[in-house]
């Protein structure tokens, strides 16, 4: 199939390893890649902060960039920004009164999927050791983001390809599926109590003992990392304060070319 790759902003601009690494997996598979270039911004961000008139022209750049390109579906590793086309994206078609773009912005939509959900109802994967080469020998800390649960309805999709991993042993916090407090937006304007979330985030994940933290969105792991890193510099004796790491890094990782612990941090 031929597979065009929905970046996504934060992916791009901080963690390109993530897009490379999905890349990879679906290469893996025999897919081919593509990457629209006009692709940017999904407008998640003005949406959720009420900002409609100006994420209209961000929505229809996206539904222009992906139109134009030749693909049977299109994959992200990020479930909220795959959620912000389903959910977000008719709405405010509708609020500019475009019914044209309303049901373009369906079409696409409808084809693009977040990277798990893609492997297991699409691509069939249901033992990435087997069938991706999968292998990563540490314990793991999983993390469900919010909009991939509430929205996408991801389910334990993400978390079962992570137990097929080789060598992986997958551990749930406390109060696994609680938001860690990024919200996007939502932790510049409620900085408090983005923080006092974040705090019992970064506890249960570090009481779990776990190598890794890992989940499906880098958004939510850049907020978890950068507790976790402010902790270790506070803890410095701590040893038990793990880095995060993307899930798409994992599902890459072979036993030919593994992803590896050093000093804190994921290499």
């Amino acid at each position: 199939m031929r597979i065009a790759l929905f970046a996504t902003c934060i992916v791009d601009a901080m963690y390109p390893e993530v897009a490379r690494d999905t890349v990879e997996i679906l290469e893996r598979l025999g897919h081919t890649v593509t990457f629209p270039q006009g692709q940017a911004c999904c407008g998640q961000m003005h949406i959720n902060s009420g900002k409609f008139d100006q994420a209209a022209p961000v929505v229809r750049n996206h539904v222009n960039a992906f139109e134009d390109a030749n693909f049977d579906y299109a994959v992200a590793p990020s479930g909220s920004c795959v959620a912000s086309l389903s959910h977000q994206h008719g709405m405010i078609a509708q609020h500019i009164g475009d019914h044209d773009l309303e049901e373009r912005a369906a079409q696409v939509a409808s084809r693009t999927f977040e990277l798990a959900q893609f492997l297991t109802d699409i691509a069939k994967i249901d033992n990435a050791a087997e069938q991706l080469g999968s292998y990563f020998p540490h314990t793991v800390a999983y993390h469900p983001s919010c909009h991939g649960m509430r929205l996408l309805r991801l389910g334990d999709r993400q978390k079962k390809l992570l137990e097929t991993v080789e060598g992986t042993t997958v551990i749930s916090p406390t109060h696994e599926d609680t938001c860690c407090g990024f919200g996007g937006t939502f932790s510049v304007k409620n900085p408090q109590v983005s923080s006092a979330m974040l705090g019992d985030k970064v506890d249960a994940l570090i009481n779990t003992g776990a190598d890794v933290c890992t989940g499906g969105d880098a958004s939510c792991l850049m907020h978890i990392g950068g507790g976790l890193s402010r902790t270790r510099e506070l803890k410095p004796q701590d040893t038990h304060i793990p880095p995060t790491v993307h899930l798409a890094r994992i599902l890459a990782s072979t036993k030919e070319r593994p992803l590896t612990l050093t000093g804190g941090s994921v290499r």
